[in-house]
């Protein structure tokens, strides 16, 4: 019924409890999960859940906010990619929030690594015809105007890919949509005082739109602050539904085909 389409199940909150957390989609109706990798080093690791499971699928690429970690090549990307169960590019995209806190005082012009590291994902995906999974947070003009760069403009043959865990205005989820992508929401929706990002919701086309846990992080009302799985992807469902006015049928309907058009699973 539900698709996770972004959920991180080889980090060590998660990693130890893969049965129960299995039984537990299985009576939430969770029926598939893409599992996201961050870095070269946990590929591995990655892709071995999709290997193993039939209803697990993985991506490869090296998250924004990540150093000291393998800085892949466009190559690097390629090999994993034509491995069998990988879907998709990422998680790639920037990440500025925070920087002068988190970032040793550097300014926006510090961090190139991560534009330069962006266009290798960008290029690969476009060689092997695999979309992105797209991370932005407090970087959405410079997120838009590379894809943009790198002819992710939304015509012609491109990677095309969905933004995941969106929490940006309406005027970037319109910009997201004109490139073609796809918007997916995550428990932030449940929030109580996430009130502007229900009104990008509720203007999202239901078919450019997924659902995701983002596991283990950012778990929906009424368990957030715990540990996330992707058993709780039906609250996100019920908060799209609840949102557009339809029936969670029609929310699980729309995004698992919205999911199989995209990555072609």
């Amino acid at each position: 019924m539900f698709t996770d389409s972004h959920c991180h199940l080889d980090f060590p909150e998660l990693r130890g409890q893969l049965h129960a957390i299995r039984q537990a989609m299985a009576q939430a109706q969770v029926d598939r999960a893409l599992c996201i990798c961050t870095t070269i080093e946990g590929f591995d690791g990655v892709h071995a859940l999709a290997m193993a499971h039939d209803n697990f699928w993985s991506t490869v690429g090296v998250h924004p906010d990540n150093e000291g970690v393998t800085e892949p090549s466009v190559q690097d990307l390629l090999e994993r990619a034509a491995l069998p169960r990988v879907l998709a590019i990422g998680e790639t995209g920037l990440d500025y929030y925070g920087m002068q806190e988190r970032k040793g005082g550097r300014s926006i012009a510090d961090l190139q690594w991560q534009r330069e590291r962006f266009r290798t994902h960008i290029r690969a995906a476009r060689a092997c015809a695999k979309p992105l999974v797209i991370h932005t947070r407090s970087a959405a003009e410079d997120t838009l105007a590379i894809l943009r760069q790198e002819g992710e403009d939304g015509a012609g043959n491109r990677a095309g890919g969905v933004f995941h865990c969106f929490t940006e205005s309406l005027p970037v989820a319109r910009a997201v949509l004109d490139l073609g992508y796809y918007l997916s929401f995550s428990g932030i929706v449940t929030f109580k005082n996430a009130q502007e990002l229900r009104a990008v919701l509720a203007f999202v086309p239901l078919g450019r739109m997924l659902i995701e846990t983002d596991s283990p992080y950012l778990a929906p009302v009424p368990y957030r602050g715990k540990t996330n799985s992707p058993a709780y992807l039906p609250h996100v469902a019920r908060q799209v539904a609840d949102t557009k006015g339809i029936t969670l049928q029609a929310v699980a309907e729309a995004t698992s085909g919205n999911f199989d058009r995209l990555f072609r699973p």
